[in-house]
């Protein structure tokens, strides 16, 4: 009976089962007595309440805060340490319909994490954020953090915190109350029932701001931390109604919410990038793709010196000027010479989920360590252009197609080695027709001033392009 009872309770935005480990299955991430699990408690049900389970995105990043995901059946994103409030940003601008909840720690959100809080709210992006503070960082090993108190000891402050060596307790509701943009701000705390009440009523409420459209909400939560502060629960909630609260008192620290207006998303320039480029029509038209449906996922490659990086580049200007979605990732080492050297190009008709390019269907392979790490990514039925005759013996497959030529040096016999990446775009021109001519030229034309090196270039464009016809006439 008593499961039921608990079943029919259960907040429909948590999952019905937990994920754990096969020998952990009893047990929560969370210690006896943490925080997190009232917190979550209340988020869930306030998320049930206003109907928004569908549409909530939940952004956890690195700590106890991560663990968010095996608990909230909604939209869930980890984020790197302290860039919460900044994938919240960029989620809340690509889905602006969507209800984007930020959850953080103050290890996370007041340390590596200022920056993004302090412009986020700075700037009024329309997002939650749930700020929990408990002074210390709890997963990594009970280390001082931003809002520890003076004289606390911690594994890094053995002999307690000292103003001198390191700082004041930083309040994070005052610093962003000080701030013109954001719409709610309060600190709330889980030391007593009463305190947790309270907790739900601010929770909801931030949730409400969102749903309303009105802008930035954020809802500090003192909470227990007994397995790190080395307490028992009792004295850890005690710990947070008594001392935490002296030092960071719960409050209204700002409230909007009666006078604001709903917020509007920042507008794009006329004729978005191509049009502050020079690129669109003048009737701000895009330009219709050519062909049929264009997804090339390229993956380019070779040391530092092979004009590994340009080739990406103007792949990526061609595809703008053609009218495709695109992107241009660069990865490279410090060397300028020699070093390995390689870039993702995406060019597609339907908009790109992500510029990283994992499994290329197009790779362009000027030296052989390049070959050898990525022929094995590229997939079954692509490409491979690769700057020799032959291929070695161990870097064969026959679910894939070979253009085997030495580009570079076919570019030193049009004058200048350096083109052989030129030879190879056209090249790939010529076989995946996925860029009209006129676009490549135009980003030559845009990328390269020197008037004798884009007449070279064209050259060896041309001179690709013949291979090609060559091999498949």
């Amino acid at each position: 009976m008593d499961g039921y009872v608990l079943a029919q309770h259960r907040a429909h935005s948590f999952y019905p089962v937990f994920d754990r480990k096969p020998d952990a299955q009893h047990q929560t991430h969370y210690c006896p007595g943490c925080g997190h699990g009232i917190l979550h408690k209340l988020i869930a049900r306030a998320i049930d309440e206003l109907g928004i389970q569908d549409r909530t995105i939940f952004v956890s990043p690195v700590g106890c805060a991560v663990f968010g995901y095996y608990y909230f059946d909604v939209g869930n994103i980890q984020a790197a340490h302290g860039r919460a409030a900044a994938v919240a940003t960029a989620v809340k601008r690509t889905r602006p319909q969507s209800i984007v909840i930020s959850y953080q720690g103050d290890g996370d959100l007041a340390a590596i994490g200022s920056a993004e809080i302090l412009h986020a709210a700075n700037r009024g992006e329309p997002i939650t954020v749930f700020f929990v503070n408990n002074a210390i960082y709890g997963m990594t090993g009970g280390q001082v953090a931003p809002t520890t108190p003076v004289g606390a000891k911690s594994t890094t402050t053995p002999f307690g915190r000292s103003v001198e060596n390191e700082g004041y307790p930083l309040r994070v509701c005052e610093l962003l109350a000080a701030l013109e943009a954001p719409i709610y701000l309060e600190r709330v705390a889980l030391g007593n029932n009463k305190q947790i009440t309270a907790a739900a009523r601010a929770v909801k409420k931030a949730l409400e701001i969102q749903v309303k459209g009105l802008g930035f909400s954020l809802v500090e939560i003192l909470s227990p931390c007994p397995t790190v502060w080395k307490m028992t629960p009792v004295e850890a909630q005690r710990h947070v109604r008594d001392e935490l609260a002296a030092i960071f008192p719960a409050g209204v620290y700002r409230d909007r919410s009666k006078d604001a207006v709903p917020w509007n998303a920042p507008a794009r320039p006329p004729g978005d990038v191509r049009g502050m480029l020079g690129i669109a029509p003048s009737n701000g038209k895009k330009p219709a793709p050519p062909g049929t449906f264009v997804d090339q996922r390229i993956k380019i490659a070779g040391f530092g010196g092979q004009g590994v990086l340009l080739l990406g580049e103007i792949l990526a200007e061609a595809g703008m000027r053609a009218g495709l979605e695109v992107s241009w990732l660069p990865s490279y080492g410090p060397e300028m010479r020699s070093g390995a050297s390689n870039c993702s190009v995406r060019l597609s008709t339907a908009p790109l989920d992500s510029p990283v390019v994992s499994s290329p269907n197009v790779l362009m392979a000027l030296n052989e360590p390049s070959l050898r790490k990525f022929l094995p990514d590229v997939e079954p039925g692509g490409a491979v252009f690769y700057n020799r005759t032959a291929l070695p013996e161990d870097c064969r497959r026959q679910d894939v197609h070979f253009i085997l030529r030495p580009f570079t040096e076919l570019a030193d016999e049009l004058g200048d080695a350096r083109a052989g990446n030129m030879v190879l775009l056209g090249a790939f021109l010529q076989m995946s027709r996925a860029l009209p001519l006129e676009a490549v030229g135009a980003a030559l034309a845009h990328m390269i001033p020197s008037e004798r090196l884009r007449a070279l270039d064209l050259e060896a464009l041309e001179r690709g392009r013949q291979l090609v016809k060559e091999i498949l006439p």
